[in-house]
């Protein structure tokens, strides 16, 4: 069974060919006649073309050849007689289709993105709606891939610390010589791990403490125990759960963590974790894993529900979101959602394209 996630249409001017190769599997469901026809009553034919695979040639014929084209009328309207036909028709994800139109008129064709569940699997036989697997999953547990904010640098080690100066706190920590040290022969090292040792352990009058290699390991692990208990301190005082908010025509929010990063306004392209529950808990869909779910907020691409509570909401942010039904899937509902149903989402930005 197939579920619509987004909309998708394509727009044919006859003489011009069109290649679509869609991201996702698309289910085209009607055709229509532009607004201008420039033949009143003439008739336009939708066109398909696309590479016949070697499974789908005769069995004659050697698998090793190139695939062969294969093509076909979608549908025939015609001005003042025809000019809307519903069809029903897949294309798969990442496979190549030219489409061309034979007549005057431009053609419109609709549909949706859908997501091919097979019918024995959840959540669609019901039969894991209350297992512990679902009820499992913490949006906070889930890798995030979040762009690391600006702000967060400051508790990541990389080699060009090795040349930074000590930070504030290191008893007696100074700034390095300009002029070389000079070393014995029995003594040499590389430059930058004696002025390393330099800076980091010098008496009261300046004069350098002589350290092993020991003592040296054991104070650069100080210093990166103490700056991963500042990220581990900021990142707790980011987390604090917000009262919950409503937004005009009923929808509900509440923040679980605040994010570091940019906040999402409309056009953008967001990447996003969700878990999307019934009123009775019972998850009828989620994505805490594999590829983000992506749509451009604000373009009706999703529920209104999202459109309106995800607006605001910065990259790192967790969020509840409680849909009524007139901002979700309202009285029809779906193939996995009851009409008139609130329904709940467990939500993570990820990051903003």
């Amino acid at each position: 069974m197939a579920v619509a996630i987004a909309i998708w249409s394509l727009d044919l001017v006859p003489g011009k060919e069109e290649v679509v190769m869609p991201e996702a599997d698309v289910r085209i469901s009607n055709a229509s006649l532009g607004e201008q026809l420039a033949d009143k009553d003439g008739r336009t034919v939708v066109k398909i073309s696309y590479s016949k695979s070697a499974d789908e040639s005769d069995e004659e014929e050697d698998a090793e050849e190139e695939p062969s084209i294969a093509s076909f009328v979608l549908c025939s309207l015609t001005g003042g007689k025809a000019e809307n036909a519903q069809v029903n028709l897949i294309l798969e994800a990442e496979t190549a289709y030219k489409f061309e139109l034979v007549g005057k008129n431009p053609v419109s064709l609709s549909g949706n993105y859908i997501d091919q569940i097979n019918s024995d699997q959840p959540p669609l036989d019901g039969s894991d709606f209350d297992s512990d697997e679902d009820d499992a999953y913490d949006l906070r547990d889930v890798s995030s891939d979040v762009e690391m904010h600006p702000d967060d640098l400051d508790g990541v080690d990389s080699d060009a610390s090795r040349f930074e100066e000590v930070e504030e706190g290191v008893e007696g920590a100074t700034k390095p010589s300009k002029r070389t040290r000079e070393v014995d022969d029995a003594d040499k090292e590389p430059k930058a791990k004696t002025d390393k040792k330099n800076k980091k352990l010098k008496k009261e009058n300046g004069e350098a403490v002589p350290v092993g290699k020991g003592e040296l390991a054991e104070q650069e692990k100080k210093e990166k125990e103490e700056k991963k208990e500042k990220k581990e301190k900021k990142e707790k005082t980011a987390k604090t759960n917000q009262e919950v908010k409503e937004l005009p025509g009923g929808l509900k929010y509440q923040d679980a963590t605040i994010g570091t990063g940019p906040q999402a306004k409309k056009g953008d392209k967001l990447q996003m974790r969700y878990i999307g529950k019934l009123m009775n808990g019972k998850v009828f869909d989620k994505n805490v894993k594999g590829k983000p779910f992506t749509f451009h907020l604000g373009g009706g691409e999703v529920i209104k529900g999202w459109d309106q509570g995800l607006a605001g909401m910065r990259v790192g942010g967790e969020r509840t979101l409680t849909c009524p039904p007139n901002l979700a899937y309202g009285k029809s509902g779906n193939p996995t959602i009851p009409g008139n149903s609130t329904l709940i989402f467990e939500v993570k930005l990820l990051a903003i394209n």
